[in-house]
């Protein structure tokens, strides 16, 4: 749907021959306190897209661009897709926030690019009005820098890494 609305169909084939794919559940147990409990720390993912479905308890939380966070239902995140649409899709900080005695459950289906795949941002997204934003990398590349101490004291591993 991402590559119809910005009409690069023509990559198609190569997104879904360059991707794989991992499907992880989480448990998240309930604090037992009226306290609210830090259940997984800020983050951006470092894939393609998060599609995530979560039971009835919530918890998800999305920081805005000013600094707020606000609950959220799961919608799907971006993080690479930042670089390959060169800045048009945003990839927001988000953590989940367990308040209650109810366990959080969900199901997160990453897509990830296979390592040796260069991720760079079509000619057709990048003009005067877009300059390139991020110079093209290679995934697995990108992740060895993120895990990294200097990757983890950094606020956008992505643009301290490749951004140009």
């Amino acid at each position: 749907m991402v590559l119809e609305s910005y009409g690069l169909e023509k990559y198609l084939d190569e997104h879904m021959n360059s991707t794989n794919y991992l499907l992880r559940v989480m448990k998240y147990k309930g604090p037992q306190t009226s306290e609210t409990k830090l259940g997984l720390n800020a983050h951006t993912d470092k894939n393609i897209v998060t599609i995530l479905f979560q039971n009835q308890v919530e918890g998800l939380e999305v920081q805005t661009k000013d600094g707020q966070w606000i609950n959220v239902k799961p919608s799907p995140d971006c993080f690479i897709a930042m670089a390959w649409t060169n800045g048009r899709l945003y990839s927001a900080y988000h953590r989940v926030m367990i308040t209650g005695n109810a366990a959080r459950y969900s199901a997160g289906l990453f897509s990830i690019p296979k390592g040796g795949f260069i991720i760079k941002a079509p000619e057709e997204l990048v003009d005067e009005e877009h300059p390139r934003l991020f110079k093209p990398f290679d995934h697995v590349e990108f992740l060895g820098f993120y895990y990294t101490e200097a990757g983890q004291r950094v606020h956008s591993a992505l643009k301290t890494y490749c951004g140009v």
